[in-house]
């Protein structure tokens, strides 16, 4: 174990995206906060993901290519911490670290955004697209639980950041793009959103919404001071999804889907009881085949619920979906 040294700057290692920068800047301001004194810095640094922009991800390996060349730089010693967003982190992590922290989550959904006209959007709903629409999305998941309820329409990739996506929106490139809501809401774009569109249409990629925190396991001083930025409830959550998807050796080249939440119910007029509710979803790529299911257990019980409802998800079909992108059944 490295030991407990004490340091008056600490480094964080994120991508050079708007939204990664907001999300490494949120954390120093919380870590100078809690520790008056502390320097903070960014390490910008340039992924795979960056630099594939007119390639769609589940041809060039998915999971992974937003957070290598970081990982590379904490096990170097070039950053101290990683400020990842958790959908892009993959379920295994390179011998010597570790996900330390994943903080309060924002809203999980995905949301749809139609181009403006004058002070309207032009279509005020995803079921009021026209017939044969161009929907811009780079997400497998998203254009598979779409085309499932809306055949007709078209899918057309889109990659780059928020500002580009955005952008090609309004050139008139597509009728509409689907966003996480989390990073519109985040770079203040809210006002952009046409509509929210709930988990029983497009239910959210694993871990959407969630900042995490990646670091040297041997490092104390780190995993103690980002400690307090863990939030148990999110945690628990993520990680039951995170289970799931580890259990379905899921890549970014099948559309996988999980959503957890924990909710309150009441037991008594004095007492609450604490349920995590957890939904996941295999789909095929073209949408004609979408295998849901759905399990409720204790919080602390989140990533055996995940292994099971993938197992559950396994036996009612979703084998067949996997082997046939795979090439080989998942055991």
């Amino acid at each position: 174990m490295e030991k407990m040294m004490k340091k008056n700057k600490v480094v964080i290692g994120t991508r050079g995206s708007k939204l990664a920068l907001w999300q490494a800047e949120w954390v120093k301001a919380e870590l100078q906060r809690m520790n008056p004194g502390l320097e903070v810095e960014l390490n910008k640094i340039k992924t795979t993901g960056d630099k594939i922009l007119d390639v769609p991800l589940a041809q060039v390996g998915g999971k992974g290519l937003f957070v290598k060349e970081i990982e590379e730089a904490l096990l170097r010693g070039e950053a101290d911490l990683a400020v990842h967003s958790m959908k892009d982190v993959p379920t295994e992590f390179p011998e010597g670290l570790h996900l330390a922290v994943i903080c309060e989550r924002e809203d999980p959904r995905d949301v749809f955004i139609a181009p403006v006209q004058g002070s309207k959007f032009k279509v005020q709903s995803f079921r009021e697209l026209p017939q044969g629409a161009t929907i811009g999305t780079s997400s497998l998941r998203r254009a598979c639980q779409l085309l499932s309820v809306r055949p007709d329409l078209r899918i057309v990739q889109l990659r780059g950041n928020l500002e580009t996506r955005l952008r090609k929106l309004d050139e008139g490139q597509f009728d509409a793009i689907i966003l996480a809501a989390a990073g519109v809401k985040r770079l203040g774009w809210e006002q952009r959103i046409t509509e929210v569109i709930g988990p029983e249409v497009s239910l959210p990629a694993i871990g959407q919404g969630a900042i995490g925190i990646e670091c040297r396991i041997g490092d104390e001083f780190i995993n103690t001071l980002i400690a307090p930025l863990n939030h148990a409830e999110t945690a628990v959550c993520v990680r039951a999804e995170r289970a799931l998807l580890k259990r379905l050796q899921g890549g970014c080249q099948v559309p996988i889907a999980a959503h957890a939440r924990i909710e309150r119910r009441a037991e008594s007029k004095e007492a609450n009881r604490e349920v995590l509710v957890l939904d996941g979803l295999v789909g095929s790529v073209k949408g004609d085949r979408i295998i849901k299911d759905h399990l409720e257990g204790r919080p602390e019980d989140g990533e055996s619920m995940g292994i099971t409802l993938a197992e559950m998800l396994l036996a009612k079909g979703a084998d067949k979906i996997l082997s046939e992108v795979y090439g080989s059944s998942i055991k």
